[in-house]
């Protein structure tokens, strides 16, 4: 394994750890219907603190799968798929594939 392969591999695991925790599937939910503001993204989870939804929020960043940029006194918060697709790519695309292939081969049996 390269240094590259071993980079790739320490980014897919934060972001399975961070995909590991459903308060923050949800917030990646929240971000996918739209960009929100750290307040706005607050307001969602009112059964939580705001240290608490920060705290979720800085893995979240530092898995790439949310990108926050200052707008004058605001935080305005993005969902980055770009992490979630690789993970696809790598893991789920060649799984599905081969279950596809097994599929057609049942058919034609």
């Amino acid at each position: 394994m390269n240094a590259g392969e071993r980079n790739g591999d320490a980014k897919d695991d934060l972001v399975f750890r961070a995909l590991a925790n459903a308060t923050r599937r949800q917030m990646l939910d929240v971000l996918r219907d739209a960009p929100r503001t750290t307040g706005e993204l607050c307001d969602q989870f009112p059964q939580l603190d705001r240290t608490t939804v920060l705290q979720h929020l800085r893995v979240l960043e530092r898995a790439d799968l949310v990108i926050g940029r200052k707008v004058g006194r605001e935080r305005h918060l993005t969902l980055a798929p770009q992490p979630i697709k690789r993970i696809h790519d790598r893991w789920i695309g060649d799984y599905t594939r081969a279950a596809v292939a097994l599929l057609d081969e049942l058919d034609r049996e």
